[in-house]
């Protein structure tokens, strides 16, 4: 049975599913896609991007970019050809409604749960798989990543295997962006959830096996949203801004979501061979992003160096300027936090308006050069998560070079790199494309060592590729 009365709801007035973020509901296979410029032969790979894609229209509520069914793109690249494919990540309560042809479960903030009579007894009264933020690689499992529960496994095709709760270790998932040491190898977790342990963090080895299971954060007392992560060599680094979880108050009709500033931000640095907790804390702020994190130096007790998209408070769904409050301010920012004090001092890097952070993954947890972000250039009209430009910031020579993509809405840029070159200007950034004057849908090739000069190859995508999250290059 539903936890509370259907409220009033109209998909067609939710930016977020409309236009160029519209979810798509076919699947596709086209082998040979259409190429302006050349594609270097060099890539040998998939390109696969995750994001929420409703297969059906929403009911309740629909709060972007948590709500919504997951759907990989996936464009395959060898010898200079492209290959596309999308499929949608099947989860038991999708495949629950295609029985019916609706949708039976509402958004996060509506919590409409259908009942036995509807679903059967082990849906029923639950919440939705929503495996619809991010997908990655590790020990031979490709992952479609929920924001905080099991992801699910799919194949090299990209259809789906089942739920991955690896091997009953961890019973309750991992969130949305886990890190992966390109050192060792191994894939460092971490789960919020709404009953205690409110905070949990795990290691997977690089064999697929979890060799620290879920592992209880001290001093966290009741439930927040913590979206991202970083790693060094020493810590893992969570970053708890003031965005608690209020059941009692969605249960009444209010937020699901609640800003707190007056608690402030702590920071975590958690020792990864299991020592005491570091604490730091500071004035309120949001991040959805890490950039990368490292340690200032090879010295136990250096200072631990954190990249990050900071937001003067939370923003979700079309919020991104509450009526009445001040405007919502972000730019990508610089922590440094003394591990012995716990003392934190923030410096901003860039003041531009970005998002959806990313550096060549073979640097996570080490020093980091360039960071690639969606950016905007103020151009009118784009809706809060939308960006037509590409930005890459050098931390070396505190500067930024732009890319403006012109009609085209642009996605999160990832690095692929050049094979056998480590250096990370040596590879190329991809990333999805929508043209808002005619909804088109492209995949970009941008060179990394010229990227102002803008993509080398725009790949003609055969559907509309809905603007969407994260994903990463997976090459053979």
């Amino acid at each position: 049975m539903n936890t509370q009365t259907q409220p009033r709801f109209d998909p067609t007035r939710v930016p977020h599913l409309l236009g160029s973020f519209a979810p798509v509901t076919d699947e596709v296979d086209v082998v040979d896609l259409e190429v302006t410029g050349k594609i270097p032969d060099s890539l040998d790979g998939l390109y696969v991007r995750n994001g929420p894609n409703p297969r059906f229209s929403p009911i309740g509520s629909y709060l972007y970019p948590i709500d919504g069914d997951g759907m990989l793109h996936g464009v395959w690249l060898s010898k200079g050809r492209a290959h596309y494919r999308n499929r949608f990540v099947r989860t038991a309560a999708m495949v629950a409604e295609e029985r019916v042809g609706r949708a039976l479960w509402g958004g996060v903030e509506s919590l409409i749960l259908p009942g036995a009579d509807e679903v059967g007894p082990e849906l029923a009264d639950d919440f939705k798989d929503m495996p619809d933020i991010n997908v990655v690689r590790h020990a031979g499992r490709t992952l479609a990543l929920a924001e905080a529960a099991c992801p699910f496994r799919v194949d090299a095709g990209l259809e789906t295997v089942g739920k991955e709760d690896f091997g009953g270790a961890l019973p309750a998932g991992i969130t949305a962006h886990p890190k992966i040491d390109p050192v060792t190898g191994e894939m460092v977790v971490f789960c919020y959830a709404l009953e205690p342990p409110y905070l949990t963090w795990s290691i997977i080895d690089p064999t697929g096996v979890v060799v620290r299971k879920a592992t209880p954060v001290e001093n966290v007392d009741e439930p927040m949203m913590i979206h991202d992560m970083a790693l060094t060599e020493r810590y893992v680094v969570l970053v708890l801004s003031p965005v608690f979880i209020d059941l009692e108050a969605a249960m009444t009709g209010g937020s699901f979501l609640a800003w707190r500033p007056e608690r402030g931000t702590r920071v975590a640095l958690i020792p990864r061979d299991g020592g005491q907790t570091v604490w730091a804390s500071d004035e309120a702020f949001w991040l959805w992003h890490t950039v990368n994190a490292y340690d200032e130096a090879p010295d136990a007790g250096a200072p631990v160096i954190l990249d990050y998209v900071q937001w003067s408070r939370l923003t979700v769904g079309g919020d991104s300027s509450s009526s009445g409050a001040e405007p919502v301010r972000c730019g990508l920012v610089r922590a440094r936090i003394d591990p012995t004090t716990g003392r934190m001092s923030r410096t901003e890097l860039d003041d531009s308006r970005v998002e959806l952070p990313r550096i060549d993954d073979r640097r996570i947890g080490r020093s980091h050069r360039f960071v690639a972000l969606a950016s905007e250039t103020g151009h009118a009209g784009l809706l809060p998560g939308e960006y037509n430009a590409i930005r890459w910031y050098d931390t070396v020579g505190d500067s930024s070079r732009v890319w403006s993509s012109g009609s085209l809405s642009v996605g999160e840029p990832v690095f692929a790199p050049e094979p056998g070159q480590q250096s990370d200007e040596a590879g190329y950034w991809m990333t999805f494309a929508t043209d808002r004057t005619d909804q088109s849908s492209w995949f970009l090739i941008i060179p990394a060592g010229d990227p102002t000069a803008g993509p080398i190859a725009r790949v003609r995508i055969p559907v509309r590729v809905p603007l969407g999250l994260h994903g990463s290059w997976l090459p053979n």
